[in-house]
């Protein structure tokens, strides 16, 4: 998510309204800092790659980073390297090399980077694909989707692709966003998400450039797949308006033909017994809640309207229009959902302002949460959904966003604050340490603040994490060192 607008929701936060649900969980979550063995401090580390200190980690640790857009960065396919990195996930390559498989979060209407045939021609996101020796340093880079917009996070999938998610309802049929930037530019409806299939091989790794429409149209930002249940679990991120956590499945069993097909089922969460539970208000740790699902009929819709001309359907309306079919049936309120992770049984996600009191409403205005962050697990099994970990303020965890696991199950959270921004390690029991801070300085020298860390993923062979910093010059890091020392 960019600096301008996480500083525009928080600056313009008002006093909310206490809601109807604010009584079933009253207490506000309290913190744990309980921190494994070595993890009391980070210390300064030197970048394998120049020298130069960008991270602090705990004693023992080490990193090296590549693709720093601060200058120009050139693809091995030729490609000019757009910014904004952001989710990632990791593949095992050929003789011990690791691939990444790489969102852009390019968002406003602007000419397709890379080489091929993109969805929209005049959509500057999408993913790159990275293969990484067991050194750390890139063998091979390329294009391996382009055509799409605000690829914020996504997903590992176990057949062996990555799915991205378009955070925003952009098109030639819809209004200005936020941004207030024209729309008519573009050429394709967005809102969407894209399967790219993990290869070294470039024309085996490219993404058939067709969305999943019935996985909905809105703004998505990451999905998870349980292989035993056959679902594909979706955030939304809905900025101005509470968000929901949808479930999608296919047509056909992903792990029998090795693919995500369009055509299938997209429900919302519902609390069972609540109508539009407030759970973007403020909870208790180990809180656990039944749930349901409701059918959504309508996930995608393409508006009305004449080329060339000024769109009639507001952003807002776009923004909404999945969303509004679920709470229509008593669906739950969340606040700007955004990172997840599948873990034997289990979707761990964020709320990124999540925590804070209750909202009077769904209605767009000056932001929806007034909190500094909650975890949440759904269960797959049992269809039940537990509070993980509520941040009390933004000095134990703030805003977090992307997440991850490592082998053992500790989760790995990036933070998306407008000021330090931490990588952080939680325990599925609410234990929270810290892991690694952004020091990352501009060529001249200056501090840069608020560059959220975003895109954690372990190598397939658990010894290294791979992570961004995401922003208009951003850069990748592989981090390795003695991770059980460290709890993770």
């Amino acid at each position: 998510m960019s600096l301008d607008r996480r500083t525009l929701l928080k600056s313009t936060a008002g006093v909310a309204a206490a809601g109807p649900f604010a009584g079933l969980a009253a207490a506000p979550a309290q913190a744990h800092r309980r921190r494994p063995p070595r993890a009391d401090g980070l210390v300064a580390v030197k970048d394998q790659r120049d020298g130069v200190v960008r991270l602090h980690l705990p004693r023992g640790f080490n990193y090296r980073s590549f693709h720093d857009t601060e200058q120009p960065v050139t693809l091995t396919d030729g490609t000019a390297l757009p910014g904004r990195h952001d989710g990632m996930g990791t593949f095992p390559g050929p003789r011990g090399s690791t691939l990444l498989v790489r969102n852009h979060e390019v968002n406003t209407p602007r000419a397709a980077f890379g080489p091929g045939d993109p969805y929209d021609s005049m959509a500057g996101g999408g993913t790159t694909t990275i293969q990484v020796g067991r050194n750390r340093r890139e063998i091979r880079s390329f294009t391996s989707l382009n055509g799409t917009m605000m690829n914020c996070s996504g997903g590992q999938m176990p057949w062996g692709s990555w799915v991205t998610c378009e955070e925003t309802i952009n098109g030639p049929d819809v209004g200005p966003d936020f941004t207030g930037t024209p729309n008519v530019p573009l050429q394709q409806p967005h809102g969407y998400v894209f399967e790219v299939p993990a290869s070294h091989v470039p024309g085996a790794g490219q993404s058939s450039r067709q969305p999943i429409r019935n996985a909905g149209r809105f703004a998505h930002e990451a999905v998870s797949f349980d292989p035993h249940g056959g679902h594909l679990y979706l955030t939304e991120d809905n900025f101005g308006f509470a968000s929901g956590f949808y479930r999608y499945r296919p047509p056909s069993d992903p792990m029998r033909v090795g693919r995500l097909e369009d055509g299938g089922t997209l429900q919302m969460l519902k609390v069972v017994g609540v109508d539009n539970a407030h759970l973007e208000a403020q909870q208790t740790n180990d809180t656990t809640y039944d749930v349901e699902w409701v059918d959504i009929a309508e996930p995608d819709v393409v508006y009305d309207y004449t080329p060339g001309s000024t769109a009639e359907t507001t952003n807002n309306t776009a923004l909404t229009h999945v969303s509004r079919q679920g709470w229509e049936q008593g669906a739950a309120y969340f606040s700007r959902l955004e990172g997840q992770v599948y873990d034997r049984g289990v979707v761990y996600f964020t709320s990124t302002q999540g925590g804070g009191p209750a909202e009077p409403g769904t209605q767009n205005g000056s932001g929806y949460g007034r909190g500094s962050g909650q975890v949440w697990a759904y269960d797959t099994r049992r269809q039940t959904l537990r509070v993980v970990f509520q941040s009390p303020g933004p000095l134990v965890l703030d805003l977090p966003d992307n997440i991850t696991t490592s082998r053992r199950g500790t989760l790995v959270v990036c933070e998306d604050s407008s000021g330090d921004n931490f990588l952080r390690g939680l325990t599925p029991h609410g234990d929270l340490w810290d892991i690694a801070l952004n020091r990352l300085r501009s060529s001249s020298g200056g501090e840069r603040f608020g560059d959220e860390f975003a895109g954690s993923t372990f190598s397939p062979d658990g010894h290294t994490l791979f992570v961004n910093i995401q922003a208009s010059a951003g850069m990748t890091f592989a981090i390795w060192g003695p991770w059980s020392s460290i709890g993770v």
